[in-house]
């Protein structure tokens, strides 16, 4: 049995954030095929921001601990585990649970954390690289000399997508508010203000033939916009329904709008596809391709972290006690990186 204490992040229904509440209790002990992992970094997502209004469209029901993935290190291991795993670093993905000290996963879960990378900057890649990564190459198969649209790429996911894109030799248009753009054009980016208007004429201009793929996390008009500025053979990859993080009625609605017109836009005969991506869509591949994917692709994005390819940028880190603070200021839009928690 190990002394220390769990300590976890409450989200108790729709809520402010001042509305989560702390909770103390028995440090779990890992089962068979598990493991306990002592958190060190926990990301505050967009996935967060929509769980607390009821707005994620598959999220669990209220009492949950929120937490879309986590580093830290394994303190136990359970029956049938390496026993060489405990002391090791590593990232898991868990969609819920990753804000508390201690999180027990799945062995097979666990994505070991190269040397050279602390725990807040390989938590800063691991939703949001692993979604960059395979939007970027397993859905668009974007290739050197391609042309590209990022919206949000200001964003998490967007700041690491424009920065594989780059790296693979692509061209890049990347949507994002004016305190942005300086940033952008260090990374060889084109910015546009999508606050000035018509994005897509502006778009227009710096692709006329099109954009070979638009990743899109907006959702609501802007997909349609998306798709129209696709060159012919050209990919829209949509992930997300932002626009909507707001509003009131079916939190599934503007996901199923979204999977309509893809189908719709596969079925016609012009050589564009159209995907909405989400993240767990690969376990109808089965457990353990899902996971074999998954940890090559996160193995991907560290490795192009520790070359310096991508940048692991944090914008705060603070302790779980201060979680409510740590989540207005991700919602707040003024945060450039992740906002992370420690414990």
């Amino acid at each position: 049995m190990t002394s220390a204490r769990l300590t976890e992040v409450v989200l108790p229904g729709i809520v402010a954030p001042e509305g989560l509440t702390i909770r103390h209790g028995a440090v779990p002990e890992p089962g068979r095929g598990q493991i306990l992992i002592a958190m060190e970094a926990s990301g505050v997502s967009f996935a967060e921001q929509q769980m607390r209004r009821g707005r994620y469209y598959d999220q669990p029901p209220f009492p949950f601990v929120p937490g879309y993935d986590l580093v830290g290190r394994v303190r136990t291991a359970g029956e049938g585990v390496d026993p060489g795993l405990v002391g090791q670093r590593v990232a898991a993905l868990v969609k819920v649970g990753g804000w508390a000290s201690h999180v027990v996963v799945d062995a097979d879960d666990a994505v070991p954390v190269p040397d050279g990378l602390t725990a807040a900057e390989a938590e800063t890649v691991v939703v949001n690289g692993i979604t960059a990564w395979q939007m970027l190459h397993r859905r668009a198969r974007v290739r050197a000399g391609q042309t590209v649209l990022v919206h949000g790429a200001g964003g998490g996911v967007g700041s690491v997508l424009v920065q594989l894109a780059r790296a693979v030799g692509a061209k890049v248009i990347g949507t994002a508010s004016p305190r942005h753009h300086d940033a952008l054009r260090e990374l060889d980016v084109i910015p546009v203000d999508y606050r000035a208007g018509n994005v897509a004429a502006r778009v227009r201009e710096l692709a006329p033939g099109g954009v070979d793929a638009v990743f899109d996390h907006v959702g609501g008009r802007s997909v349609i916009d998306s798709w129209r500025l696709l060159a012919p053979g050209g990919t829209l990859v949509s992930y997300g329904s932002a626009s909507t993080r707001d509003d009131t009625g079916s939190k599934q609605w503007p996901v199923l709008k979204i999977l309509a017109r893809t189908s719709l836009w596969n079925a016609l005969p012009n050589g564009r596809h159209a995907y909405f991506y989400n993240i767990w869509a690969g376990r109808a591949l089965g457990k353990d391709r899902f996971r074999a994917r998954l940890r090559a692709d996160l193995t991907e994005v560290f490795a192009a972290v520790s070359r310096g390819e991508v940048s692991a940028r944090i914008s705060a880190q603070l302790p779980l006690a201060q979680a409510a603070e740590a989540l207005r200021l991700a919602e707040s839009g003024t945060a450039t990186g992740k906002v992370v928690l420690t414990p």
